[in-house]
């Protein structure tokens, strides 16, 4: 993977659900780029274990409870993450959640708890993070959306149109703070295989079935999804704002 050496070093990064899948893996890359980590999610337990791994790798990473559904939860936290460690220099968007239902069988339950989650917190994280990032005159904000933003994928109604959300609400923060020197992009990957879509990924069917729309003929890695969070954390990026990188193998080039 390249490498954005100094770009990171020493910055405090927060990494919002940090306990597993590709945050858990993006938290562990950007401290191994020299970044001190925040790591966020309701799952405190097993944050305590990814700081360990951190810090057992010569890290820095710290540990704070996040429920991204209750804005007063987002608001202590971060209000706690710039009292103990200060300034945050980049935020990224990673909590989010899928969960395939066919469209005439989703519940006002099910609306809800993705929405809550996957847009409505995304939204209240970057208003935290922003508003003390403008403050200074800089900072980077970096959204995990995804491929299912842009191209429809049966049976996640909810979840394409969250992160849909989620890429407007990206274009429109850039345009309201980039000139005031905050930065708001996403990053949109296809499949990665994680802990979390193994049972679906290890289905040589289901498999088959994806591989048939990536041109690439892989899956995504957590490396893949990190070296786009890498370049738009860094200083390498300062002119790239509004943008949504889709790390998708072609997916959405077909």
């Amino acid at each position: 993977m390249q490498t954005f050496g100094s770009h990171l070093e020493g910055k405090l990064v927060v990494v919002t659900g940090a306990s597993r899948g590709i945050g858990r893996g993006l938290a562990t890359i950007l401290a191994g780029e020299g970044a001190r980590l925040a790591l966020a999610a309701r799952d405190t337990k097993t944050l305590e274990e990814v700081k360990a791994e951190i810090e057992g790798q010569g890290g820095e990473a710290h540990v704070f409870n996040l429920d991204l559904r209750r804005v007063s939860s987002i608001r202590e936290c971060f209000a706690l993450m710039e009292e103990k460690l200060g300034p945050i220099d980049v935020l990224v968007n990673n909590a989010g959640m899928g969960n395939p239902i066919p469209a005439e069988e989703i519940t006002e339950e099910d609306w809800d708890w993705m929405m809550d989650l996957n847009l409505k917190g995304t939204f209240f994280c970057c208003q935290e993070a922003g508003k003390r990032m403008l403050e200074r005159g800089k900072g980077r904000i970096v959204n995990i959306s995804s491929q299912a933003s842009v191209v429809a994928i049966p049976h996640e109604a909810v979840y394409c149109a969250s992160k849909g959300g989620v890429n407007m609400l990206t274009k429109t923060l850039a345009v309201e703070w980039s000139g005031r020197g905050v930065t708001v992009n996403a990053v949109g990957p296809t499949f990665v295989h994680t802990p979390g879509t193994a049972e679906r990924l290890d289905d040589p069917a289901f498999l088959s079935k994806v591989l048939a729309n990536i041109p690439r003929g892989r899956v995504a890695t957590i490396d893949d999804v990190a070296s786009a969070v890498l370049y738009l954390a860094s200083d390498h990026a300062d002119m790239v704002t509004g943008t949504l990188l889709l790390v998708d193998g072609g997916w959405t080039a077909l």
